[in-house]
């Protein structure tokens, strides 16, 4: 299986992450990775801290040549900010700040300064994630998987995306603007909504999208409950900072829709051998499993808790009832946040596949693919007899 470790502070030295079970043989393009860096810093209603970093991958093992060994991968992404703390002398922070794991990290881990659970809970680790995404997306690709995302919503600001636009259009649309937004008409109508929040000195969150297409069915589980792809998504997606709702398509707007309306039901296509679906309303998905359609994937974006005005709190150095010292940070950060959960979809659709599959390299997965059952007449024969259960 694909997995991976992330180490580093905000403010430390480095960002380092360690990646097992990227298979031999996989042609890996350092330019394309580091674009999918950039990608997460760019976005309107960033802080400070993107006009600082300039995020680009040292691979330090496991890729020789070009090409993945099959050994673990470790990324070295150094964080230039580090210059400008590494001899400062660090004011205490004995005031939680509300939204923040401030306080949470003190009662977990007994810290005596809440700086420790800062540096760590801050979100500048994700950029390690990217990194891990960036490989798996590369490692989709030479299965035609393809992994992009958009912004829907920015606080009041909703993208009206026409249910008829192809998935590309929608990825390629939000590639052009740093709100991130598929549809051209909206993005005005986002900006006027991040711009009011900067002049409030507050901050506003989202909705992104993240999908996935020319995923192969059969991928995941109904066995086990932690072998369900929808949920490994769910539990991947939510694990980023600041996301506070997961849902499979539009899971939550189905809950007002009868079940005869909702559930995708199946017809015959190819000359009465391939099994289709007219709409997509399970997001890709039928009992953990994936069903062959675009997976979609939804999720919902606090606003970043750190916001310019002071926020009550209490003080742990003197008992005393006190007023949060801002840290800089993000107005909004979901455009960025979309590129997150695309890499966090990535990874866990690219353990899904090579657990499906197995083998230890490209050149062995390659034929396994091409072989994997697919919806249609003459791969699933029926025995069509009468039988019983028989347990005993």
């Amino acid at each position: 299986m694909i997995r991976f470790l992330t180490a580093g502070e905000s403010h430390g030295p480095q960002l380092t992450t360690i990646i097992e079970g990227v298979p031999a043989g996989l042609s890996l393009d350092l330019n394309s990775l580091n674009q999918q860096m950039a990608r997460r810093q760019k976005g309107y209603g960033s802080g400070g801290r993107m006009k600082i970093e300039r995020d680009r991958v040292q691979v330090t093992s496991g890729v020789m040549n070009g090409r993945t060994t099959g050994s673990p991968i470790a990324i070295n992404l150094p964080n230039l900010d580090y210059a400008k703390w590494a001899e400062r002398k660090i004011t205490p922070i004995t005031t939680p700040r509300p939204g923040h794991a401030d306080l949470t990290g003190a009662v977990k881990y007994g810290y005596r300064e809440l700086r420790l659970s800062l540096e760590r809970a801050s979100a500048r680790e994700t950029a390690a994630r990217v990194a891990v995404g960036a490989i798996c997306k590369q490692l989709l690709a030479q299965f035609g998987i393809q992994v992009g995302s958009y912004v829907v919503s920015i606080g009041d600001a909703e993208a009206a995306i026409p249910p008829d636009m192809p998935y590309a259009d929608r990825f390629s649309t939000a590639e052009k603007n740093d709100l991130r937004c598929p549809v051209e008409t909206a993005v005005d109508k986002m900006r006027q909504q991040v711009r009011a929040t900067m002049e409030a000195k507050d901050t506003v969150g989202g909705v992104f999208e993240v999908a996935a297409l020319n995923v192969p069915a059969g991928l995941g589980s109904h066995v086990h409950w932690d072998r369900r792809l929808d949920s490994l998504l769910m539990w991947s997606v939510g694990s980023i900072q600041a996301i506070k709702g997961v849902e499979i398509g539009t899971a939550f707007a189905n809950t007002r829709l009868p079940g005869s309306q909702l559930h995708d039901e199946i017809f015959l296509a190819d000359n009465g051998q391939s099994l289709i679906r007219r709409t997509n309303n399970s997001g890709g998905f039928e009992g953990g499993i994936s069903s062959g359609e675009p997976i979609i994937v939804r999720a919902a974006m606090k606003p970043i808790a750190t916001v310019l005005s002071p926020r009550r709190s209490v003080n742990l150095a003197d008992g005393k009832e006190a007023e949060t010292v801002y840290e800089r940070s993000d107005f909004t950060a979901v455009p960025r946040a979309a590129v997150v959960g695309e890499a966090m979809t990535a990874i866990t659709l690219a353990n899904a596949l090579v657990e499906k599959l197995g083998g230890d390299s490209i050149a062995e997965m390659r034929p396994r693919f091409d072989k994997l059952r697919q919806p249609r007449l003459d791969h699933l024969p029926m025995d069509n007899v009468e039988w019983s259960f028989q347990f005993s």
